[in-house]
């Protein structure tokens, strides 16, 4: 039996195109039928619950983290030029645009998205999914919508609560290590982080929130091949989010501050 041959095309332009379309269906075809038929309020709850709520915890541990290592970062640096009043400002305006919605997306990913591949693609392997059209369930309205609109919801609130953790920790750094006024650390931080800032932030969390939920969802509903099968639509899932996340991040933070009317500050 000839193996068959994938010319260069095929795999740098062709596949990939396919892939964008087949993916851009599949949402297309969820969002359809969270109307027609109406998607279950409860389990949308349901999922906002294990995705958002169960998520709290290491969100906050994350901004605790990244804003004690960016307070002591930002500290040693600015206290070259005699600005250590400059840190929450600093560590507010990285956390608030690009931090936050970037890294509280991967762990969300590896902890929410990782489980709707490989809970979907049992169910798909197991036929499970063939079942429940057996019986007039449609699986986008019961399995897919439900986990994308809680993680498109959940994620912009994550994201503040990660903001919140990691600018109260660099207060804590500035104001006990480097001997910064309250009045000043809230001066600064007042004048460099804008809402607006905060809400770019968001903007690029629920996005982050919908390509792994979606590439979760789309890669567990089209695996096969048994367990071997569920672990590789997992694996991929998790792959392709993160990476679709990293370039999804440059071309929004780049039309953001060309979207900006005063400037990057």
């Amino acid at each position: 039996m000839k193996a068959t041959k994938v010319s260069i095309v095929d795999l740098l332009f062709v596949n990939p195109i396919t892939a964008v379309g087949a993916l851009v269906v599949f949402i297309g075809n969820t969002i359809l039928r969270t109307f027609r038929p109406r998607m279950s309020f409860h389990l949308f709850l349901k999922q906002c619950e294990f995705t958002g709520n169960l998520s709290i915890g290491i969100m906050i541990l994350a901004g605790i983290m990244i804003g004690a290592v960016f307070g002591l970062q930002f500290g040693e640096i600015l206290k070259i030029f005699g600005a250590e009043g400059m840190i929450g400002a600093a560590a507010g305006f990285a956390l608030s645009k690009e931090l936050a919605p970037v890294i509280g997306s991967f762990l969300v990913t590896a902890r929410a998205g990782s489980s709707m591949a490989a809970e979907i693609a049992t169910m798909r392997v197991n036929e499970q999914v063939d079942a429940m059209r057996v019986m007039a369930v449609n699986p986008y309205n019961y399995l897919v919508a439900p986990r994308i609109w809680a993680s498109v919801a959940m994620m912009p609130l994550l994201t503040c609560i990660f903001v919140m953790s990691g600018v109260t920790c660099s207060f804590a750094i500035a104001v006990l290590i480097y001997d910064v006024d309250i009045a000043v650390f809230n001066e600064k931080i007042q004048w460099i982080v804008k809402p607006r800032h905060l809400w770019e932030g968001m903007q690029k969390a629920m996005v982050f929130g919908l390509i792994f939920s979606s590439v979760g969802c789309y890669k567990g509903f089209h695996a096969g091949g048994g367990a071997k099968g569920v672990g590789r639509a997992t694996t991929e899932a998790v792959v392709i989010s993160l990476v679709t996340i990293l370039v999804v991040d440059f071309f929004m933070s780049y039309f953001q501050f060309l979207s900006a009317q005063d400037g990057l500050f």
